[in-house]
């Protein structure tokens, strides 16, 4: 049973309702999502109940005081799952602990079928007396029975629990095949029969695990990522009390009103209003700006956002669970659940596969012993042949074989694919939108000496290194002399004063510097601008993002594709325009925030669109989820990188154009090895239900489907590759965004 003693403080209030997440063990398939959510739903007061696959948690919402959480465990533990409080260190724990009982579940079915397969080999090769067969038998017996017992356990017990609460799943008939085929073996090696098929059973349950382990393993990987987006939360903040003092306290503790403050360098507990104080923040989380924003009294601040080099108290209004960071993390979660229309078709798939497989095998047994006249035994073995050679292992590589050769072409071509479904998700895709900073552009802000006396520019990128400004980190990174400046001294907000070869010098804000403002924003409009004053001269350095080298070539390429092309970007209308005019995009739109992005492409799923999102903020994380299919450099965050489809690496554009011509060249592969797989099935089903087939030769034919749909996946081998070398955009270098000159004034 289900622990469900003190779970008060795992609930949370919002508008009435009350909410709880809970870990799930035991979710393997679609078809447990839906089992779990609706049975959850039947429960009196819950409105919405969603699992999350990835995380394996459950997300719960009744109306307040109309259940209690001890409900939902106790119906996830009739449903046959073990629920409880969702903790990510437990979750971790126990999918550690799966992850390790499914490669041991492996390592042994594959160490006995290899052994096995010895001794049938040597059965089959003939020229051996029957007792020496009899003995290669039970040596199979005595090496099988126990190794089918250990690894079968993932299958045995899923199919326990199902059938315990009256259900199928998908392991219902594989744990039947792999009873009945050992017992049958069993019997026939004790009758001194010449066929036994401890062998099939063996490779049966190998091929099944080793996709187990795979997609395990992948899920665990995601599972990871996604909880980093925790590190980006503050634990704790300092509440200022009615006297003026500070007291730490957990986030959980704070309320709308409070009062805290927020030192250099921390990340803002909560959302609120500044009421004290000027600061920059670098607020990449929000805007997907890498230009740091100035926050100063009546400014809006989010969680999770850092602070620059100023102080600043702050006026708490959204707290844990209603911030900012809580509805992107909400927005990735909801995405990831309903991101397409798979997850119905496995729904499907999972309720129709078992209880067709149990109804054929039945009437073939039935069929032969009242009509065909057969024994008992024959008609035994019919059943058994059906259940095996009905196996969908051919259907379930279909797809993963062509991804796991097509994956290695697109790796080479700078693409590394994430989620399954991926290559068809970007077969289809007939609509592109971008991020702009970070992947259109560079992800680092630059600056372009060369205009001006190589001195002069040094003098201020040799100050920038005792700044810790984002602009002035950018700059100081063309210091060729890493000595910071003697007596340095940074005023928060406005810039770093020093001294350089015994003249005074300043880097900042240009009202900072002693320069005219109005002057600096002339010297380049689309640009973030640093002040320098170095004794008499004065200097105003244009800082911005420039665009990856190729990407006029792949906005043609897309063009070319008949692709239309979107800018949704959370950074200012300035340089966003600048972008949009250089790449000839008309549509695009600035100061986009997280939900507005995930709305404007939900917008477009509804006109029909199929989107490709390509994006590398936090901030973009929930439209990459939403988007139909998306992509994400590898600068991204490991929170983004967690939710897209595939990532690019190096600092050039072409992947996203070669992911979409190869994921087409791909899907048609797909399509034909789904063909095949459902002709196997047209010819071999009906063998077996008509007796021409022993569950040796099901087995047989079941890897042998397996070996064809693996061999025409190798073809893409050579598709891909001849591809590659065909379409690969030139790298001759293409003019970037046009950077006004470094000005002396």
């Amino acid at each position: 049973m289900a622990d469900t003693s003190d779970l008060s403080h795992f609930v949370r209030q919002r508008d009435g309702r009350d909410q709880m997440d809970a870990a799930v063990e035991g979710i393997h398939c679609a078809g447990c999502l839906s089992r779990i959510e609706k049975g959850v739903q039947l429960l009196p007061g819950v409105t919405s109940a969603r699992v999350n696959f990835t995380q394996k948690r459950l997300s719960v919402e009744w109306i307040a005081g109309s259940a209690d959480p001890g409900a939902v465990l106790e119906k996830l533990d009739q449903l046959g799952y073990r629920g409880q409080a969702f903790a990510a260190k437990i979750v971790e724990a126990d999918d550690k602990t799966r992850a390790d009982w499914l490669a041991r579940s492996l390592a042994v079915a594959a160490f006995a079928m290899m052994n096995v397969l010895l001794l049938s080999i040597s059965i089959w090769a003939g020229g051996m007396s029957s007792e020496t067969r009899d003995l290669f038998h039970f040596i199979s017996a005595i090496i099988a029975i126990p190794a089918i017992a250990y690894a079968g356990r993932p299958f045995f017990t899923s199919a326990a629990k199902a059938l315990r609460h009256g259900s199928l799943n998908m392991d219902v008939p594989i744990s039947i095949g792999v009873l009945l085929a050992t017992g049958l073996s069993m019997v026939e090696t004790l009758r001194h029969a010449h066929e036994v098929y401890f062998d099939s059973v063996l490779m049966l349950l190998m091929f099944l695990l080793a996709g187990r382990v795979l997609d395990h393993a992948m899920r665990r990987k995601m599972r990871r990522e996604a909880v980093n987006l925790a590190a980006l939360r503050a634990l704790s903040a300092d509440r200022i009390n009615e006297g003026g003092q500070t007291t730490s306290v957990p986030v959980e503790a704070l309320h709308p009103g409070d009062n805290i403050l927020v030192q250099p360098g921390n990340r803002i507990p909560a959302d609120g209003v500044v009421t004290f104080g000027q600061s920059s923040i670098d607020a990449s989380l929000v805007t997907g700006e890498t230009e740091p924003q100035m926050a100063n009294v009546g400014a809006s601040v989010y969680a999770g956002t850092l602070n620059g080099d100023g102080v600043l108290t702050i006026q708490v209004r959204a707290i844990a669970g209603d911030n900012l960071m809580d509805e992107i993390e909400k927005l990735i979660a909801a995405a990831e659940t309903a991101k397409s229309g798979y997850r119905h078709i496995a729904d499907r798939a999972a309720s129709l596969y078992a209880p067709v497989v149990h109804l054929a095998a039945l009437l073939t047994g039935l069929g032969w012993y009242f009509f065909g006249h057969m024994s008992l035994h024959d008609a035994l073995v019919a059943a058994i042949s059906v259940l095996i050679i009905t196996c969908p292992c051919a259907l379930a590589l279909a797809v993963p074989a062509v991804q796991v050769v097509a994956s290695g072409a697109l790796f080479r071509a700078g693409i590394i694919l994430r989620h399954g479904d991926a290559i068809e998700r970007l077969a289809d895709v007939d609509m592109v939108v971008f991020d702009k900073t970070g992947t259109l552009t560079l992800p680092d802000l630059q600056a372009a000496p060369a205009t001006i006396a190589p001195a002069m520019f040094q003098a201020a990128a040799q100050l920038a290194l005792s700044s810790h400004h984002p602009l002035a980190r950018a700059l100081a990174r063309l210091s060729r002399d890493r000595t910071p400046c003697a007596d340095a001294a940074e005023t928060a907000g406005q810039g770093v004063t020093g001294v350089i070869d015994g003249q005074r010098a300043w880097l900042g804000s240009p009202t900072f510097c002693g320069i005219d403002a109005a002057y600096a924003v002339l010297a380049d409009k689309e640009a973030s601008v640093l002040g320098f004053r170095w004794g008499d001269q004065t200097l105003v350095i244009p800082m911005r993002q420039a665009l990856r080298a190729d990407v006029p070539q792949v906005v043609a390429g897309l063009r070319a594709m008949g692709l239309p092309m979107m800018i949704l970007s959370g950074d200012r209308e300035a340089p966003v325009s600048a972008v949009a005019d250089a790449l000839s995009i008309t549509e695009w739109r600035a100061g986009v925030r997280p939900a507005e992005k995930v709305a404007l492409l939900e917008t477009l799923a509804r006109q029909g669109r199929k989107v490709l999102m390509v994006g590398d903020g936090l901030n973009d994380a929930a439209a990459l989820a939403i988007a139909h299919a998306s992509l994400s450099p590898v600068s991204a965050s490991d929170i983004t990188q967690s939710v897209a489809d595939a990532i690019f690496t190096g600092e050039r554009l072409g992947p996203v154009l070669e992911a979409l011509r190869l994921s087409r060249r791909s899907a048609r592969l797909i399509h034909q090895n789904l063909g095949l797989a459902a002709a196997y099935n047209m010819i071999a089903v009906p063998l077996a239900v008509m007796g021409y087939v022993s569950p040796l030769v099901a087995a047989l034919a079941m890897s042998a489907s397996s070996i064809l749909v693996t061999v025409n996946a190798l073809r893409a081998r050579g598709d891909f590759w001849n591809a590659i070398k065909l379409d690969e955009p030139s790298h001759t270098p293409h003019d970037e965004l046009p950077l006004t000159g470094l000005t002396c004034c």
